[in-house]
């Protein structure tokens, strides 16, 4: 299984699943990142967190430990 946190830099990603319980499943998904959307990485900071994001057109920080809840292709 491949998650977000295994995007490089440039790349782009499509949601397949969210993993994860209730109230952190339920943060990711108001955050816009919901099955079918395209996630682009812009930066990852020099320790590898957190990671910024493009998504639906706006910008996004997210932890590795919340990337990697996130399936993609």
């Amino acid at each position: 299984m491949k998650t977000l946190k295994d995007v490089k830099v440039g790349e782009t990603a499509v949601v397949v699943k969210l993993h994860g319980e209730g109230p952190v499943k339920r943060r990711i998904m108001d955050m816009g990142i919901t099955k079918g959307v395209e996630i682009f990485v812009r930066k990852v900071a020099p320790l590898g967190d957190p990671m910024e994001l493009n998504v639906r057109g706006y910008e996004l920080s997210v932890r590795k430990a919340d990337a990697e809840m996130i399936e993609i292709v």
